[in-house]
Order: structure tokens, then C-alpha cells, then sequence
């Protein structure tokens, strides 16, 4: 039986030092891990005052484990330091947004704009009844009055529950059922794939439930033929004749932010709760120190929904708070054509872009003709979030979008965390391929075995936290048990995020997914992201995911489910299947051979671009498939399922 807590079986010896003039120019140098070892209070303390304070603080942290009060005694009101500050300070022409609908409207809204904006909203929010403390939930396309909805809220110290657009009435019933929303904002629907969609109906399908929901204000984004009834509004009746005049209140630094669902495969929703100040700090600093934003310069564009917590820290706050120009598109990366992402960037010269690996290795499966079919010279810093990124999708990202002249943050962290937490610095950190590198300055992470102990470098085991962050949730809505159970009992005094990682030879860390994600086979306990690595670094190959099914010899066997390159033909058959067991032999040893490998279209993943592999291990095991509701394509699983028989191979 294997003594590791997990196999290290892939390695990578290429790195990537940032150029003179970026080192030059950075944002941070490498100082700035000292100075945060030296004192980490006093550090966090120095980039809370990014923000712009009403009451300064009388204690940094109150630590009181598992749950911390930042910045304890402040006051402050976090539409005030998105918008306010910098109509005050002179920035209010400066361009906040562009904003391109997926049929081709566009809109450029200044900062000047956008706080009269949110100010209308406010004013109708105050109209509607909403005051501090409420819970508001919003579900919307990824449109201007989304951002709009969420500053108005926290204008108004209400909390908003954002729910990801492409959710079902059930999943939104769950929601405004577990925060006890007052009030509904949404929009008739928006566009995705050339098509519009409906929104407004889930909504009041949802609303068929019990609920205190006493009003739905309603976007008209389509123009689509909606019910209507009794409790509802349309914005722009009642925002549009609004006082574009607010001024905010300023609320203690713990006064409640947002609440964001995670779902969970079986457990209801967890509601993730995050207060107001020790939340903006970090979101400002990971910001502007991850992404080495001039904001006088640079146009940034994070493709997140605001339905993620990417889109509430690195579209809304973070970049807001910095002053930053960004780029907001509605619809989906493939419309009207493949190439849309890229004659965005050509368009509006971005030159900061933060993605999800699922769309990196969409592209490469595309084929690199619609990247090389833009100006893409604007860019100058690439990042990724949302999973670990394997080391060919890293190195196509760099060559292909990057043309070699971008550093790559490559980011970890959460819902739970808030912000960033283990990233390079793109003017300090010599990068390698995949790799998230080290936990950021201030942040406290380490690698543990079963027993908690820090495993050491070339080991592999579970990643842990070991000091309280500002952003850091402030626990599960209205389950304090739940919330200690799920994050602080399976360590002592250890936050763990569910999370396997590895530290190679140097100590850089290496996510490898989460622990339930884990293969048993003949005792090792093998990371599905490594042999998915392996599997994309074979030229033929785009995306894969793997699971562990069950096997009478080995306890469990590796199953691999591939798409292949744009242009690679899967009538090889049977060729191409052993060319690609061997390959992952070859690269990771033969105890990660896939016991079968099938070539289908497309794999499941929810709207989000997250691989739902318990529905693969279903397929995998021969069992009837488990709830598909929360796919962004139901119809995956019926290809899969009859494609099973294929590329069966054993030896």
C-alpha cells in the first residue's frame, strides 16, 4: 500500500522568467513577501487603506476560531469606494465599461455614468422598501444592470444573493428560500447561441413556492412576451424617473456583503457569506498586485459571470475599486462566430485577460486559425481560474494567445476564500507550466498529510490554510455547525479546502482537483488532473476527464473520456486508443494506464464550465445516470451513454 497521501507522478522542468521591462514596471516587487512575513497585520493593514474608510479600525483581526472579524470598529460603504471616489477625485470620464451584447449593441459607460446609474437604482431600491440588512436576489444575464443591482444593494447595506443566470427555478426557489429574499431582480431574459432567452418565467415559476419575495423588478433586455402580475415592475419605469442623487450611509466593516451558493452534488446549497471590509481589501490588492493593473492604461476583461464569485470579486469589486476600464460581453464565446473572444480583444485592445482553462481548451480544440485571426499585440498579461490548467493548455495559451510575451497567473482560490489566494506575481515569480506556484503575501498555505503534518517538497497531499485571510467567508448563512463540520474538523486549526496539491522539488505548489476526485488503484491514489494532463500534452488530444470506476483487480480503474483536436480524425480507432494509453504510461508511469479510453464530442459541464464527472463515473460504472439538471447541455450524457462500447481496450 502506498504511504503517500497522494501519487506525484508527473513532473515539469520548464519555467518561465518575466521580462526585464515587466519586472521594471511591476505593480510589486519581490520584497513584498518579506514585508508581509515581517508583520502580516501591518501589511493587511496597509491595503485596507487602498480603500477609502468613513472610520478607521480599532483592532486588524478578531480571530475567533473558525470565525474572524477584519478590520473591526470601520466604517465604510463599498459602492462609495467602486464609484464615488473616483467621480470625486477627478476619474468620472474614465470608461468603466464596454459593454458588448452577443447581437452587437454596445454601451461605454463611464465611472460619472455608472454612479448616476446605481444611484437611480438605489433611490428605486429605497422606493421598493429595501433597507439594510435585506437579502436581495438578482438573476440576470451578464449585462450592465446586473453590476448596476449589485452596487445599489451594497450601496444600501442590503446583502445580495446573485444566482448564475442559466439556474433552474428550483435551484432559484432553494435560494431565495434559504436567504429569505424580499426582492427578486431580474430581466425579461438575454441573449445566448443568437437566441433569446426567457428569465423572467423561472422566475416566476420559483416564485409558485413559499417565499416573502414582495417584489420582481424586471429588466426589459429582449423584448419578449412576459407574464405579468401584481408584485411586478419593470426597471426602467421605476428606476428611470429616480434621482440620480444618493448619498451612502457608511456600514460597520463586518455589515453583510453578499451570500453566494455553492451546490453541492447531494448536501443542499451552502450559502457562503462575506461582510464588507476585509472582503474589498483583498479583492483590491489581489486585483491590482495579481493582474499589475495600471489602471490609466490598461482594458482588462475577466469572462466570468457575475453569477460566480469571479465575476463578484474580479469584475464588480476588485476592478472597480481599482479604477479599472473593463470589457463586459454577454453571450457565448462561439457567436455568431468561433472567433468572437479574439475580435474583442482586437476591438477594444485588451490588454489583460482572465479565463477559465474549459475555454482555453475550447479554443485549442477550435483550432488556432480563429485566434491568428485577430490582432491580438494589445495583451500583456494572461491569467486562468477555476480549475488547475494543465501544462500544454498553459504553454498554448502562452504561444498561441501570448505569442511568448505574457506572463500567466495562473490563480487558486474559492468561493469560500474570496480573492485570490496562491498566484505567481507577474513581475516576480518564475512561472512554470500549470503550476499555481506559492500562496500569495499575507496567506498562510501549506500541504498536509493525513495527519496534518506539512508533507515537504517532491510530496503530495491535501492543501490546507493555516492563518485567517481578510476575505475569507464568514461562514455558511444561518449553519454555523455546518459551516465548522465542512471546513475546520477534518485538521486541527486548519482550514481545508477540500482541495489535493503536491509540491514538487521546489516547492511550488501543484493543484491537482478536488479530493473526491481522487483514483484508488492497486493502492495509489492517483489525481485525476494529472492523468488528464498527460492525456492533453498527446497532440491529438483537446480536453480530457477521467475517472476512477470500479474494477475487481485494482479496486478502482481509470477511465478516460477525450476530445480530440480540431482536424485530428477519431477513425484511428483503436490505433489512436493504445497511442494514448502508452503515451500516458510513457509520461506518467503504467500504474495511471487508462483501463479505457473513449473519444466522444463533448463532455458534460455545467454552465459554469465544471466537468460533472460523477455523471461520467455513472456512465463509467454502467448505472443509470444521476440528476443532469444543472448541465448547460442535457442532451451530453445521451451521446456518451451510447457511445460507451467504443474504445474499449484492456491488456
Amino acid at each position: 500500500m502506498s504511504g503517500e497521501s497522494f501519487e506525484n507522478l508527473s513532473y515539469e522542468d520548464r519555467t518561465f522568467t518575466p521580462s526585464q521591462s515587466f519586472i521594471d514596471n511591476a505593480n510589486t516587487k519581490s520584497d513584498i513577501y518579506d514585508e508581509a512575513n515581517k508583520d502580516r497585520l501591518a501589511f493587511w493593514e496597509k491595503q485596507a487603506n487602498r480603500l477609502s474608510w468613513n472610520k478607521k479600525w480599532d483592532q486588524v483581526v478578531d480571530w475567533q476560531l473558525p470565525f474572524a472579524k477584519w478590520f473591526v470598529g470601520g466604517k465604510l460603504n463599498a459602492s462609495f469606494n467602486c464609484l464615488d471616489r473616483h467621480v470625486i477625485e477627478g476619474r468620472g470620464e474614465r470608461v468603466a465599461f464596454h459593454f458588448e451584447g452577443e447581437p452587437g449593441d454596445t454601451q461605454t459607460i463611464t465611472y460619472k455614468q455608472l454612479l448616476s446609474d446605481v444611484c437611480k437604482a438605489t433611490n428605486a431600491l429605497i422606493e421598493l422598501g429595501v433597507k439594510q440588512g435585506d437579502r436581495i436576489a438578482i438573476y440576470m444575464p451578464m449585462i450592465p444592470q446586473a453590476a448596476i443591482a449589485m452596487l445599489a444593494c451594497a450601496r444600501l447595506g442590503a446583502m445580495h444573493s446573485v444566482v448564475f443566470g442559466g439556474f433552474s427555478a428550483d435551484a432559484l426557489l432553494s435560494r431565495i428560500q434559504d436567504a429569505d429574499a424580499s426582492l427578486v431582480i431580474t430581466a425579461d431574459g438575454g441573449y445566448r447561441k443568437s437566441a433569446a432567452f426567457a428569465l423572467k418565467g423561472a422566475v416566476d415559476e420559483a416564485l409558485k413556492g413559499s417565499t416573502n419575495v414582495k417584489n420582481v423588478l424586471v429588466v426589459k433586455r429582449t423584448g419578449q412576451e412576459v407574464a405579468w402580475g401584481s408584485k411586478d415592475v419593470w426597471w426602467h419605469e421605476i428606476v428611470d424617473r429616480q434621482s440620480d442623487k444618493h448619498e451612502p450611509e457608511f456600514f460597520d466593516s463586518e455589515n453583510g456583503l453578499f451570500i453566494l451558493y455553492t451546490s453541492g452534488t447531494t448536501a443542499k446549497p451552502k450559502g457562503i457569506y462575506h461582510t464588507t471590509g476585509g472582503y474589498l481589501t483583498q479583492a483590491a490588492f489581489t486585483h491590482h498586485a495579481v493582474f499589475d493593473l495600471k489602471p490609466e492604461t490598461d482594458v482588462y476583461w475577466c469572462t466570468a459571470d457575475v453569477g460566480w464569485i469571479t465575476g463578484h470579486s474580479y469584475v464588480v469589486y476588485g476592478p472597480l475599486i481599482n479604477g479599472a476600464t473593463q470589457v463586459m460581453y454577454e453571450g457565448t464565446p462561439d457567436t455568431p462566430t468561433k472567433g468572437r473572444v479574439f475580435q474583442l480583444i482586437e476591438k477594444y485592445k485588451v490588454s489583460i485577460l482572465y479565463t477559465a482553462p474549459t475555454l482555453i481548451r475550447t479554443w485549442m480544440k477550435w483550432g488556432d486559425e480563429y485566434p491568428n485571426g485577430s490582432n491580438l499585440s494589445s495583451l500583456r498579461l494572461l491569467g486562468s481560474v477555476g480549475e488547475p490548467i494543465n501544462p500544454e493548455a498553459w504553454m498554448w495559451y502562452r504561444e498561441v494567445i501570448g505569442k511568448n510575451n505574457c506572463p500567466i497567473v495562473d490563480t487558486w482560490w474559492q468561493t469560500e476564500t474570496g480573492a485570490i489566494m496562491i498566484s505567481p506575481l507577474p513581475g516576480v515569480t518564475a512561472t512554470k507550466p500549470g503550476s499555481a506556484m506559492k500562496a500569495l503575501p499575507g496567506i498562510g498555505a501549506e500541504v498536509v498529510d493525513d495527519e496534518g503534518n506539512a508533507v515537504g517538497n517532491g510530496r503530495g497531499g491535501y492543501l490546507v490554510l493555516t492563518q485567517p485571510w481578510p476575505s475569507m467567508m464568514r461562514g455558511i448563512w444561518k449553519e454555523p455547525v455546518r459551516y465548522k463540520d465542512t471546513y475546520w474538523s477534518r485538521f486541527n486549526n486548519l482550514y481545508f479546502a477540500g482541495d489535493g496539491a503536491k509540491l514538487d522539488k521546489d516547492g511550488a505548489i501543484w493543484l491537482l482537483g478536488r479530493v473526491d476526485d481522487v483514483m484508488n488503484v492497486s493502492g495509489h491514489r492517483i489525481s485525476t488532473t494529472e492523468v488528464e494532463s498527460a492525456l492533453v500534452s498527446h497532440e491529438a488530444v483537446a480536453e480530457a476527464a477521467v475517472v476512477g470506476a470500479k474494477d475487481e483487480m485494482t479496486g478502482q480503474g481509470i477511465v478516460a473520456f477525450v476530445i480530440l483536436r480540431g482536424g485530428i480524425e477519431a477513425a484511428k480507432g483503436d490505433t489512436l486508443v493504445k497511442q494514448l494509453r502508452d503515451h500516458v504510461a510513457k509520461e506518467i508511469g503504467a500504474i495511471a494506464k487508462p483501463r479505457q479510453i473513449m473519444v466522444v464530442a463533448e463532455l458534460p459541464k455545467t454552465r459554469s464550465g465544471k466537468i460533472m464527472r460523477r455523471l461520467l463515473k455513472d456512465v463509467a460504472e454502467n448505472r443509470a445516470v444521476g440528476d443532469s439538471t444543472t448541465l448547460a447541455d442535457p442532451n451530453v450524457m445521451k451521446l456518451i451513454s451510447e457511445g460507451l462500447q467504443s474504445g474499449k481496450s484492456e491488456d
